[in-house]
């Protein structure tokens, strides 16, 4: 966050008080990210995808306010990088292995829900369970996309200056804008939850502690 958020934004207002021009102060403070990108190259000797993407789209952007004229090309990539997150949740929805599971794996895999069993059982035996997913992951890419649409119209319509700081601010407000309504959602889907139906498919989880139905008569 502090080398791809803050520093750059810092930057860029740094650079705009030593009245250095529009184009050049966005070129400069958007090469900030590539740092990431370079150190992973340096120590582990490959490309970290990410931060190649981050800094082939601010080149793009700027070769465009190069030839359109217009520095507003460059306060555009933060919609098209958007635009190609959301179509990339969109893309993976329905796939074997959602993006919204993927990310949220690490942090929650053994923390939440039926603790004891891998997710792999879970997605292999628990229809709900890749549903809870599958939603989630579209949740985002919605999200994504309308993200894009609002960056979209803030850097053509307001000024560069002021555009450049909503643009920061814009990044934190949607994250957490998603996250309440992802975890809302999959909170009353019972992911949260050991006992919750969702498990009821996996043997041995969910139905523990639950009383034993009566025969039907």
């Amino acid at each position: 966050m502090l080398v791809d958020l803050v520093l750059p934004i810092g930057l860029y207002y740094v650079l705009r008080a030593a009245d250095v021009g529009y184009v050049t102060s966005l070129v400069v403070s958007s090469l900030v990210p590539g740092t990431g990108m370079v150190a992973t190259l340096v120590r582990e000797r490959r490309l970290d995808s990410v931060g190649l993407f981050m800094v082939s789209a601010m080149l793009v952007s700027a070769g465009l306010s190069v030839v359109g004229g217009s520095p507003r090309f460059l306060l555009l990539k933060g919609a098209l990088v958007m635009v190609v997150a959301g179509g990339w949740f969109l893309a993976t929805a329905r796939g074997p292995r959602p993006l919204a599971l993927q990310f949220s794996r690490p942090l929650l895999e053994g923390r939440t829900g039926a603790r004891d069993v891998s997710w792999d059982d879970l997605w292999a035996a628990s229809p709900r369970f890749r549903r809870v997913w599958r939603v989630s992951t579209v949740i985002w890419g919605v999200g994504a996309l309308v993200d894009a649409a609002v960056r979209g119209v803030v850097a053509l319509t307001l000024p560069i200056d002021l555009a450049v700081g909503l643009g920061g601010l814009q990044y934190g407000a949607f994250s957490v804008v998603i996250l309440v309504i992802v975890n809302v959602y999959q909170a009353r889907a019972g992911l949260h939850h050991p006992r919750s139906d969702l498990y009821l498919a996996v043997p041995g989880v969910g139905g523990e502690g639950r009383a034993a139905p009566e025969p039907a008569v």
